[in-house]
């Protein structure tokens, strides 16, 4: 009669996929601070604390959708046609300056791959969601996403956003925006103050 032997491939093979991804888990939870800073980096600081302050929002939070967007790319251009590091359709950009928003003045619809200008516009419209949603994040997050409308109709029996979005796109969407605003906030605790 033979013994079982303990190495034999049913057995390796499901420890060695723990081993793998409770490894992968143990790096992204006590990485380094420089890996993460380059898996989430931080460019226009000035510009982004500036349009922040203007319009009410947390800069990381601002960090985390052009994260998500546009992976800071400032020449990044949509299948729909949004462009620059916020992904702004040029006419989100013009309905902010039709609503008061932002002044043409200040900055040009027609110019989303300036950095500057993408960010006030982006800026405007996230806080013209926030305010819509009475300050429900979620809710603007996923209408940056997926528009105001599909939101209402998702939200409209009252149940747990999260539950509700029909997009797969969309819960993807607002789990990486929130995933990245909490990095920043742990990667970057002092840019802002």
């Amino acid at each position: 009669m033979r013994a079982p032997r303990f190495f034999a491939w049913f057995r390796v093979v499901p420890l060695a996929i723990v081993l793998v991804f409770g490894g992968i888990s143990w790096v992204y939870a006590y990485a380094p601070a420089p890996l993460f800073q380059f898996i989430y980096p931080l460019r226009y600081e000035d510009d982004i604390l500036a349009s922040a302050t203007a319009y009410g929002l947390d800069p990381y939070l601002v960090c985390a959708v052009i994260e998500t967007e546009s992976g800071w790319n400032p020449n990044a251009t949509s299948d729909k046609g949004a462009k620059g590091l916020m992904q702004l359709l040029p006419e989100t950009a013009q309905d902010m300056i039709v609503q008061g928003l932002v002044s043409a003045d200040e900055a040009d619809p027609d110019d989303l791959y300036d950095p500057a200008t993408n960010i006030t516009f982006g800026c405007a419209y996230l806080s013209y969601l926030i305010k819509y949603f009475n300050g429900a994040t979620d809710h603007a997050i996923a209408a940056y996403n997926a528009g105001m409308g599909n939101v209402a109709i998702w939200t409209g029996s009252g149940g747990d956003l999260s539950d509700s979005i029909a997009f797969p796109e969309t819960q993807s969407y607002l789990a990486r925006v929130k995933t990245a605003h909490e990095r920043y906030r742990e990667l970057y605790p002092t840019s802002f103050l």
